[in-house]
């Protein structure tokens, strides 16, 4: 059955946000006569950075080495009648590389004349058949995860990583079982929660929202949850966590009305486990998988449009799309503690430095992490040179530097002098983003720095010419 809801209503007459079933649901097999063989190049997959769905897919491609494998076809983030389009804004392309085709919709119909339903991302297109064949995310990363294992190196097959791979066999009783009630109340919760159109339909998603929080916060309680929520390996329940909470301080709290409480201030438990997924960029998330495609203002910007729209009937006139600034920082940092529990837990090299042997400074008596990310110790400030990290990246030709962040945290103490110029790189002891008076300015452009020794520096320096080679798409956000 199509949805015969306006593309911007969202809820339904008696105000309850109810998501329609994916209605594509064919799979990638390498079964002897299958429809869909996993062959290289042959699919594509569509989505954008700002829905947590694609998101999904988005990570479990880049977590399984697959670029070269299954193409990535990227929309604009701003849904229109049409669904997603392809506009050249908002990290997205001009046009379909394939057809030519404007939007989603085209697409769906060249799939099926007699499609009615909304033209939604992700889509896992064959290019062969000219064919959906699965526009489930929850199916498509099961098949991104070992039908094309023969096309990668040995260590990044299924059956050889540790822990039994994403979806292990001893734990796909536990993983189904919590995916059930995540998915059904915080996953989807936060929509059933911010699409709401009457105080009975919102009472009744908001309080099991933060219920099957509070059960996540205990479940992360008992030592065999640690550090990720089955162990010491990332499963699926992490993959699928992770986009609806990263999205959750900066976006559902405010935007969706979510606000009971925040990740930050009220789970620690469950904050730890966020920021060791995005703050990690070592061979656990195939070099910060979860951070390179993790995209705070995209969210701000992206929800913000979907609810304004919703409660303007769809029109995109009269009223503005003012971004909050806040929170500050984005995602909060490691502590010293924590940033040590990561780096003894992985065995990552970046030109040769490893880091468990980088030595440790700062003024922190010999405690301090030898992470040079660290938000403590010489030079840290406010404790945000994490934040000094920006959430749309940008890399300028220096490795060193950061071009035209979209949110930036504060890097230094307030009152200490501040670059009087944008566009530019600012001094060693500048303070970011804030000027004379205080002020913060979010889009000034900030020096990457580093708290320790030399070594750290040159680490720090490696690791940046990693992650650009990575290529972390840019985002610039058509306001």
């Amino acid at each position: 059955m199509g949805d015969s809801r306006p593309t911007h209503q969202h809820a339904d007459a008696d105000g309850h946000f109810r998501r329609k079933d994916s209605q594509f649901r064919d799979w990638i097999s390498k079964e002897p006569g299958s429809k869909f063989h996993p062959d290289k190049g042959r699919y594509a997959l569509y989505g954008n950075y700002g829905c947590p769905w694609a998101h999904r897919t988005i990570l479990v491609r880049g977590l399984k080495s697959l670029e070269p494998v299954i193409q990535l076809i990227t929309t604009d983030f701003d849904l229109t009648e049409n669904g997603w389009t392809f506009s050249g804004r908002n990290g997205s392309l001009g046009a379909d590389p394939l057809y030519g085709f404007t939007g989603m919709k085209q697409l769906y119909l060249k799939a099926d004349p007699s499609y009615t339903g909304r033209y939604t991302v992700p889509v896992l297109w064959d290019k062969k058949t000219e064919t959906i064949v699965n526009n489930e995310s929850s199916e498509i990363i099961r098949m991104l995860y070992d039908q094309f294992d023969d096309f990668l190196e040995p260590d990044q097959r299924e059956v050889n990583k540790p822990g039994g791979g994403f979806y292990p066999a001893h734990l796909r009783a536990e993983i189904d079982a919590m995916n059930e009630w995540v998915y059904h109340t915080i996953n989807n919760g936060v929509y059933k929660t911010g699409f709401a159109t009457t105080q009975e339909a919102y009472d009744a998603n908001v309080y099991p929202l933060f219920r099957s929080l509070d059960r996540l916060e205990e479940h992360l309680k008992d030592p065999s949850h640690q550090p990720y929520l089955f162990g010491e390996s990332i499963t699926e329940a992490d993959i699928r966590l992770y986009t609806t909470l990263a999205r959750f301080d900066v976006a559902y709290y405010n935007i969706f009305n979510c606000n009971l409480k925040m990740i930050r201030h009220d789970y620690p438990r469950l904050s730890k486990w966020l920021r060791n997924l995005y703050w990690d960029t070592s061979d656990r998330t195939n070099g910060g998988v979860f951070k390179n495609t993790t995209f705070f203002e995209v969210y701000k910007y992206g929800y913000l449009r979907a609810k304004g729209r919703q409660m303007h009937g769809g029109s995109d006139h009269g009223w503005p799309v003012i971004i909050p600034r806040g929170p500050i920082p984005d995602i909060e940092p490691l502590t010293d503690e924590e940033e040590k529990e990561l780096i003894e837990g992985t065995t990552r090299k970046v030109n040769g430095l490893t880091l468990g042997t980088l030595p440790t400074g700062g003024n922190l008596g010999g405690a301090a992490s030898a992470n040079p990310f660290s938000a403590h110790g010489d030079k840290a400030g406010m404790g945000a040179i994490f934040g000094a990290d920006v959430d749309s990246p940008n890399v300028g030709d220096d490795d060193d530097d950061v071009a035209t962040p979209t949110t930036a945290a504060a890097t230094a103490s307030v009152g200490s002098p501040a670059s009087t110029h944008n566009g530019a790189d600012e001094d060693d002891g500048a303070d970011g983003g804030f000027d004379e008076n205080g002020e913060f300015h979010p889009r000034r452009v900030i020096k990457r720095r580093t708290t320790y020794s030399d070594a750290n520096a040159k680490w720090y320096k490696a690791a940046k010419k990693a992650e650009k080679k990575m290529g972390a798409p840019s985002m610039h956000l058509a306001l």
